[in-house]
């Protein structure tokens, strides 16, 4: 291919699509890497899911667009979809660098030099207490490499910035103890080093590294040392939750809102700007986190992490790659953090049980609709939980009376919040307080629960008279806890006519969880009727991986 000397519109979007495609590829290497023993719902998966967020929000491909306009979809689509502690730094580096290319029609090698020394200096601004070893590290010296390079072609400062990344990705573990005691380098710094990869590929066609086979994890699962402010972090001695949410605050209070944040916990990165910011905290004490968001403005799409179930995860994963075949969870001690109240809840899917534990649930019963589990199922969970109280999730209308019998035989105090979708339940984890009693859980969780619109897509089994028409076998239906609002011959246009009589204008959040029966083509149909007609409403999808709902639903 021709070697380019600038890059344009066109050049730029192929970039961000081709860094998505790359960070997807290697994700679950980059999740291997992780060290604290746990990542924020994983580094790779994170950065992933940030960049899926901004390709979102690029114009069509081969649609006639300006410079200013990519750039301002990467730095909003980055902003609002920022995941995690990696992702939320990962966002800054990109709206640093959009910044600085916004200003012409074409970037040329000082110009990209220029760019990657304001998105460096950006990143280490967004966190509150920076740390060497770490994806601000691979910024810093790529920019520097660069800009030492800025009277040379494109393609050569591109050369410098790039193997600057890889020579600090490299020394990450010199700089920072707890990567050299697990014999890995820093996730988000790899994660970063691929954009550097991608940006030579668009440029002068060099191959993007391939994902190395059974890339090795960390030879240490119990952490030592939280590093605060970059990189996914967490200890059995550091805080117990992440907190993340969008804060809709002036410029001018976000230097005291910080301070606040530092007396409260660690790993605090806060990016944004002109009145929009994406907040990141790991914190013992939620209300005080989001309380501190109330009174610099208006906090919304509030998500609480449990980290310490995220241990448990980590240690299955090292155990299933130290032990072979058979190795399990139980091979690996990791200890279970004792809480005033723990959370059981029911659920049919890997990804939907994975959203569960990182909202905080201690153990999830599978079951669901059709497979109703027992009350010795759900009682042997409770007794399982590491918590002197339990709240429990029943996620369906019939598992409702057999979570009640728990409740009423169980040895420890039982509340249950009747819940009959997981939707339901993820909204009802909002107001999960682990140090509070199950009674005050169990209330603050069923107000939070009533917040949320809950609804789900599913096929026909048989022939049916309804309010929405006349059903077939096979049929897809929309249905709410009020009953069938839509029916049609495709899944997609279903889940649509769903959301047509749902969402109005006052909503701000839809959710979407994928089940087996979706397709990709389906939930893209989805979430472009949603673009079209509900333009103000952003859209998450989470796959969930449920039997019987190819979608389920909340709006918010």
């Amino acid at each position: 291919m021709t070697v380019l000397d600038r890059l344009g519109p066109e050049h730029l979007r192929a970039v961000i699509v081709g860094y998505r495609d790359a960070l997807a590829a290697h994700r679950e290497t980059l999740n291997r890497l992780n060290v604290y023993p746990v990542p924020d719902g994983d580094t790779g998966t994170n950065m992933s899911l940030t960049l899926e967020s901004v390709v979102a929000e690029l114009p069509p491909a081969g649609s006639d667009v300006d410079m200013v306009a990519i750039c301002r979809a990467v730095a909003h689509g980055s902003l609002m979809g920022a995941r995690g502690n990696s992702g939320v730094i990962l966002s800054q580096v990109l709206r640093g660098l959009t910044d600085g290319l916004s200003k012409g029609e074409s970037i040329d090698a000082a110009t990209l030099a220029d760019a990657l020394a304001a998105s460096s200096a950006a990143a280490y601004r967004a966190v509150m207490h920076p740390v060497e070893g770490t994806i601000l590290t691979v910024i810093r010296e790529a920019s520097e490499a660069a800009v030492d390079r800025r009277d040379a072609s494109l393609v050569e400062v591109l050369d410098a910035a790039a193997e600057a990344a890889r020579d600090a990705l490299e020394r990450t573990p010199e700089l920072l103890a707890v990567l050299a005691d697990a014999g890995v380098v820093d996730a988000g710094a790899a994660g970063l080093v691929l954009f550097f990869e991608v940006l030579l590929h668009v440029a002068a066609g060099r191959p993007v590294p391939e994902p190395a086979p059974d890339t090795p994890g960390p030879t240490n699962v119990s952490g030592s040392t939280t590093p605060n402010g970059a990189g996914e972090a967490h200890s059995a001695g550091g805080p117990r939750y992440e907190v993340m949410f969008l804060l809709d605050a002036p410029d001018e209070v976000i230097d005291e809102f910080k301070s606040c944040w530092d007396g409260l916990g660690d790993s605090i990165v806060v990016v944004g700007g002109d009145g929009t910011w994406n907040c990141h905290v790991h914190t013992d004490d939620i209300g005080a986190a989001v309380e501190a968001g109330i009174r610099a403005g208006k906090p919304h799409r509030i998500e609480v992490t449990d980290l310490s179930e995220q241990v448990a995860h980590v240690a299955c994963l090292n155990a299933d790659a130290a032990g072979g075949p058979g190795a399990s969870a139980a091979d690996v001690r990791v200890s279970s953090v004792p809480v005033n109240t723990g959370v059981v809840a029911v659920a049919a899917g890997d990804g939907v049980g994975r959203i569960l534990r990182s909202l905080g649930v201690g153990r999830v019963v599978a079951g669901g609709q059709s497979m109703n589990p027992s009350t010795a199922e759900i009682l042997a969970a409770v007794d399982e939980v590491a918590a002197e109280e339990v709240v429990v999730l029943p996620n369906n209308k019939n598992v409702v009376a057999v979570a009640e019998q728990v409740a009423a035989v169980a040895t420890k105090p039982v509340r249950v919040v009747p819940t009959k979708s997981v939707t339901a339940a993820f909204a009802a984890l909002l107001g999960y307080d682990a140090d509070a009693d199950a009674e005050t859980n169990a209330r603050t969780m069923a107000d939070a629960a009533g917040h949320v619109t809950t609804a789900e897509v599913t096929q026909a089994v048989r022939e049916a008279s309804t309010a929405a028409g006349p059903v077939r076998a096979g049929d897809w239906l929309g249905v709410t806890p009020e009953g069938i609002v839509a029916v049609a011959a495709g899944a997609a246009e279903a889940a649509c006519a769903l959301l047509d009589h749902l969402v109005d204008d006052s909503h701000e959040l839809v959710t979407l969880v994928v089940g087996v029966d979706a397709s990709t083509d389906g939930t893209q149909q989805i979430t472009e009727w949603l673009d079209a007609h509900r333009p103000g409403v952003a859209v998450e999808v989470h796959d969930g991986g449920q039997p019987l709902a190819a979608w389920l639903l909340s709006i918010e």
